[in-house]
């Protein structure tokens, strides 16, 4: 099973100003709907306080710290999921990734803002597969990784 991360992030590689942050300065939204639709997406109890609605089309899975990814990832039946959030369940999920779909936005968040991963243990390396484009006028597109195994 593919299993992706999915990330608006900012040029300084931050997804938010705080946890409690509902972003609304993300611009690629409809691109999001659009590739997570039908699929499970995993996020933890922070991201989904954030959401302003449910994410009809999916089977939303809300993971807390004493889940296993692996038992999680497990009971998902499904050819592909998406993990969307936030930075602890990035970093918790890395190890399983197969794919990152990062939207680069043209800002610069300070310091003591969420960074993609907070707890990150190991690098991970990374292949280009493809770019989409989001707003060329401000560019923003969304790159496509591949994890190298």
């Amino acid at each position: 099973m593919d299993v992706i991360l999915i990330a608006a992030v900012t040029a300084n590689g931050m997804i938010a100003r705080n946890s409690d942050e509902v972003v609304g300065w993300s611009e690629d939204l409809s691109l999001f709907l659009e590739q997570t639709m039908g699929h499970a997406v995993i996020m933890g109890s922070n991201t989904a306080n954030t959401l302003s609605a449910d994410l009809k089309g999916r089977e939303m899975i809300v993971v807390h710290r004493e889940m296993k990814p692996e038992n999680v990832l497990n009971q998902i039946d499904g050819v592909k999921c998406f993990v969307i959030g936030g930075a602890r369940t990035y970093s918790r999920f890395a190890p399983h990734l197969t794919h990152l779909f990062l939207t680069f936005h043209p800002i610069v968040m300070k310091s003591g803002s969420l960074p993609l991963f907070s707890h990150l243990k190991q690098e991970i390396e990374l292949d280009f597969l493809k770019m989409v484009k989001v707003n060329s006028e401000r560019g923003i597109y969304q790159y496509q990784y591949k994890v190298k195994q």
